[in-house]
């Protein structure tokens, strides 16, 4: 495969597969920057693990660029981050990035085009069509074994002690896949209910933590506090409420695994019909925000929050929570967002599940792909974050400027952390990256508000943990085929069934025959597949 532009490769992609108006319109709009990639000869590098390299090459990156970075930057290589990393890896770059919210379409076109970047950062093991297996079968990515072992010291030893980690990052065949991105312990849990407690405490509410408390409140903020949308949520192909209100009826809106360690599909399950009676109920009384699925873009999502139109969210603990304090604040002094419960049927249970994170977050890692000329110095690139120098520029920015060392520990400058336009995630964008392969901090802390702070303990008070389905089990090559198939169209019409009846567009009274349908399209067949893998992936 020829590595070309990513203009002549998204070209070529909407050319090969016809793509409709709106993905050609979406592919136009993708940005670039960087060192121009042409060519070069290339020079002698310097020994694994020692940098900067000495390299005339330029490598080429896929990526989504941090919502916040756009505030400044329209390319990562612009920023104060990306021009430090290439003068400490001494690798240049050019990046890519797919438009807002349009990631998935774009991805989609880019491998399509068989014109691809040496590395991309996107979650191989959930949205690529038959997982990492496959796609290294069908030669788009490369196995890292070898790659690993000669030129990545940094992540070899990091393999090397965290058997658990080593664990998650192979196929059941053994194949490494990515670079990963690797959380802390305490960054687990980073999303959740979350409720205007100004509102709650002008109408002598409680924080809720019941579906009937849920219910009063919602309606309070209906009618009390003229809310045209008292509960709304951001829209990516579901309503991303993490389970939120569905897991009291002790199901889920995905594949998970029971209290017998079985996995099940929870949206064919008995009781899913109760959490979608529940949510139809709300929608009708107008307690959830009626255009919920044209939320698919922050804008809209944060107009929402802000505008007094809603007042109860499901989440991000940063990018939510902290943003919209910061900025409402300002519009009212008064006005405050606390975490609540994932709520429950009935009061002091253990709610079913909710949102949790595996140390491995398979969304924000980089494979190297076939069309990388020199793989060995795209590995090295990678692997220079999982040094200890790389660590702290990717998690504080650049010393003296974004972080001062106190006490021994890394702390935001107040150039970071009072600027007076821009909150503290846009800040930090420009000298860190948020989210990547690399390995997270622990020490690294976005909360600026108390209320941050006393989310996570809030939030984690969940079985999560028994019951989240891993997203790295690998099923094998034809069984990922069978799988991509059959999961494509069950997601599709899922959705599509979820939104009708919320809506009410179908009554409930076709649920059986909803059921009836997944199971027919194959759903079983998924679950024994997933179960297989599941059990496999217990035993490496």
């Amino acid at each position: 495969m020829k590595k070309q532009s990513m203009n002549k490769s998204v070209g070529l992609a909407v050319s090969v597969m016809l793509a409709s108006t709106s993905l050609l319109a979406a592919c136009s709009s993708t940005k670039e920057g960087g060192t121009d990639s042409t060519k070069k000869p290339a020079a002698p590098m310097t020994e694994a693990g020692k940098y900067p390299v000495s390299t005339a090459e330029t490598i080429t990156s896929w990526e989504q660029i941090n919502s916040n970075l756009t505030t400044f930057f329209p390319n990562l290589a612009d920023s104060p981050f990306g021009k430090q990393l290439e003068k400490e890896t001494g690798i240049k770059v050019k990046y890519s990035h797919p438009a807002d919210g349009q990631s998935k379409e774009q991805f989609n076109l880019l491998i399509a085009s068989n014109n691809l970047t040496d590395v991309i950062e996107y979650d191989w093991n959930s949205s690529y069509p038959g997982g990492p297996e496959k796609a290294i079968a069908d030669k788009v990515i490369l196995p890292l074994n070898e790659l690993i072992d000669k030129h990545a010291p940094n992540l070899k030893k990091r393999l090397e002690q965290d058997k658990e980690l080593n664990k998650m990052l192979k196929t059941d065949s053994g194949k490494y896949y990515v670079f990963p991105m690797i959380r802390p312990d305490n960054g687990l849990v980073f999303r959740g209910p979350m409720i205007r407690k100004d509102w709650l405490d002008e109408l002598q509410l409680s924080v809720p933590s019941t579906i009937d408390e849920w219910y009063t409140v919602l309606k309070a903020f209906k009618e009390k506090k003229n809310a045209s949308a008292p509960f709304t949520a951001q829209y990516s192909n579901e309503l991303n409420i993490q389970d939120a209100f569905i897991g009291a009826f002790q199901t889920a809106n995905r594949y998970y695994i029971d209290d017998q360690g079985k996995v099940k599909y929870g949206p064919v399950d008995p009781q899913f019909k109760e959490a979608l009676t529940l949510l139809r109920k709300w929608y009708a009384e107008g307690l959830i925000d009626k255009d919920f699925a044209l939320n698919t873009d922050s804008k809209s999502y944060d107009n929402k929050m802000l505008s007094n139109a809603s007042g109860a969210t499901v989440g991000l603990l940063s990018g939510g929570m902290g943003r919209w304090m910061e900025s409402g604040k300002k519009q009212d002094p008064k006005f405050q967002l606390v975490a609540a419960p994932y709520p429950t049927l009935k009061k002091g249970e253990r709610a079913f599940i909710g949102q949790r994170d595996f140390k491995y977050n398979p969304a924000a890692s980089k494979a190297v792909t076939t069309a990388a000329k020199n793989p060995e110095l795209a590995i090295r690139w990678l692997d220079y974050a999982y040094s200890e120098k790389g660590s702290m520029l990717f998690n504080f920015g650049i010393e003296g400027e974004s972080y001062t060392m106190q006490n021994g520990k890394p702390a935001f400058t107040d150039k970071i952390t009072k600027d007076p336009k821009y909150n503290l995630q846009q800040m930090v964008s420009q000298f860190t990256k948020p989210n990547g392969p690399f390995p997270g901090d622990s020490r690294k802390s976005f909360n600026t508000f108390k209320e941050q702070d006393e989310a996570i303990a809030i939030w984690e008070q969940t079985d999560a943990a028994k019951h989240v389905l891993p997203l790295f089990i690998t099923p094998t090559i034809e069984e990922s085929k069978e799988v991509a198939k059959i999961n494509t169209a069950i997601a599709s019409y899922k959705e599509e069934m979820f939104v009708k009846f919320v809506m009410g567009k179908e009554p409930l009274d076709k649920f059986d025959d909803y059921v009836k349908r997944i199971k027919d399209m194959g759903s079983d067949k998924v679950v024994k597949i997933y179960q297989d893998a599941y059990d496999r992936y217990n035993k490496r």
